[in-house]
């Protein structure tokens, strides 16, 4: 059984989504469409959060101000925060305009999800040019999170080109304490000296178990793209509170690993990636997805949270 509800906190409106059986419960603002929160219920019917500053909507006093940021149409950065897509300036800030919308709720058939859109009607085509709707889905399903991308280019002749993915931190006792699995398989490290891509890369044979990097240098982001990754089932965990977050990225081309230091560890599932240092063309941006006019183009993850 489901149960949905409203609920406003000063002037920013929250959906609220609780799977009543599983004890799974997301809140989401719909200013960004962000996940605020995702919750599972212990034994003694508290709420345990597993996002960073999870269901905190204030300012911190230092460090990630975010939960789980929705990024597109374009993801990261783009260099000087300008770039020229067909000849036409694109103007932007970090993981573009999405943050920064309020989205319009879609009314679903389902009572087990909750639908976010954008349409050409809510950016300045400054921000993007192109005629490109977005609904953003988010679903319980048997004690997983799923979360899907449903991009509708309305153009009648030109391909639309798009970058995005979902930028969430998932919660630990400490920036020391959490554990990062990754399966095995060929994945391609993308450098990004100055959050500009160099050009240099590296090829990474691992055998699977915990992440092969530094984790004093996350603050700096290690960007990987699953070049062949036959299985792609990831484990976040964090010992000390006993939250583990199982991750499946099936379908889901690069995966970007960042921290500011703080008890969190962002997992990001990315379809595109930053800009270069030698800026390119939007349309000949590395990574970036194609839409053929008139059709749309759908990608999804899912994750569950669990209390061992």
């Amino acid at each position: 059984m489901f149960s949905q509800r409203e609920e406003k906190r000063g002037d920013r409106l929250f959906d609220v989504l609780t799977d009543e059986e599983n004890g799974i419960r997301l809140i989401v603002s719909r200013l960004g469409a962000e996940l605020i929160s995702v919750a599972h219920r212990n034994s003694a019917g508290e709420w345990i959060g597993f996002l960073n500053r999870d269901n905190e909507v204030g300012p911190p006093e230092k460090g990630w101000a975010n939960h789980a940021t929705a990024m597109g149409y374009y993801l990261h950065r783009i260099k000087n925060e300008l770039t020229l897509y067909r000849g036409q300036e694109i103007r932007g800030g970090t993981h573009s305009f999405l943050r920064g919308k309020v989205w319009h709720r879609v009314n679903s058939d389902r009572d087990d999800e909750l639908i976010y859109r954008i349409t050409p009607a809510d950016f300045s085509r400054t921000e993007y040019p192109l005629k490109v709707s977005l609904d953003l889905t988010y679903r319980i399903e048997n004690g997983r999170v799923s979360v899907s991308f449903r991009f509708r280019n309305d153009e009648p002749e030109l391909t639309a080109h798009v970058g995005f993915g979902l930028h969430p931190g998932f919660a630990a006792s400490s920036f020391d304490s959490f554990r990062f699995e990754m399966p095995g398989g060929l994945y391609r490290r993308h450098f990004s000296p100055n959050n500009y891509l160099s050009g240099e890369t590296e090829d990474i044979h691992f055998a699977g178990g915990e992440m092969p990097f530094e984790r004093a240098k996350l603050p700096g982001s290690y960007i990987l793209e699953l070049v062949d990754v036959p299985n792609r089932a990831f484990t976040f965990s964090d010992p000390p509170s006993r939250r583990t977050v199982l991750i499946d990225l099936t379908g889901v081309p690069y995966l970007t690993l960042w921290s500011d230091g703080g008890p969190f560890l962002c997992v990001e599932p990315c379809w595109g990636l930053t800009d270069h240092d030698k800026q390119r063309a939007f349309e000949d941006k590395e990574g970036i997805q194609k839409i053929p006019a008139g059709k749309e183009l759908v990608a999804s993850f899912s994750f569950e949270p669990r209390l061992t």
